[in-house]
Parts: structure tokens; C-alpha cells; sequence
């Protein structure tokens, strides 16, 4: 599984590229913060909305500490999605959020 730090993820956000990133944590969790452009798609409904994300496209994704995205990605990537687990998740994350 690929994954990169949390300091990565905000150069490529600074870049001013586009980056996909997913928040697979609840929308409780979510409410308290994210990362800037992060689509929230909680893990418990990702099976059912995985059809919304294009497979050609690359994803980050983040949750709160790095356990439910490392099984978003093992999930997503078993199904041929370009996916990246962000370590550490929010924990790590010391960038703006919104």
C-alpha cells in the first residue's frame, strides 16, 4: 500500500495542483475539522458511494489517526482505485483546516 506523511500531502496542497483527498472518518469527526478540499465519504458508506470516484484519478486518503484509511486504501485498491494512505491522519496533520 502507498502511503505519504501528512507533511507531503500539504506540499502537493501548496502546489496548487489538483489533489484529491478523501476523509473517510464520520461526519461528526469531520465537523471539528479537515483538511482544506477533502471530500468527506465515511468508511461505512464507502463500499456504496466507491462508484463516485473515478479510476483514473489518484486519492489521498486521511482519517483521524491512520487505521480506518489504511483500510479504505486496502479496500479501494483491491477494487482498482489509485489510492494513498495518508499516516497519521489528522493527528499528524498541522496544516489549515476547514
Amino acid at each position: 500500500m502507498k502511503s505519504i506523511s501528512t507533511q507531503e500531502l500539504q506540499t502537493l496542497l501548496a502546489e496548487d495542483k489538483k489533489v484529491n483527498v478523501i476523509d473517510v472518518r464520520e461526519a461528526s469527526e469531520v465537523a471539528t475539522g479537515k483538511i482544506p478540499g477533502a471530500v468527506n465519504v465515511p468508511l461505512s458508506l464507502l463500499e456504496f458511494k466507491m462508484n463516485e470516484l473515478d479510476k483514473k484519478e489518484e486519492y489521498y486518503v486521511n482519517c483521524q489517526a491512520g487505521g480506518r484509511s489504511s483500510s479504505a486504501c486496502k479496500f479501494l485498491d483491491d477494487q482498482g482505485y489509485n489510492v494513498t494512505n495518508v499516516e497519521g491522519g489528522m493527528n499528524a496533520w498541522e496544516g489549515d483546516v476547514e
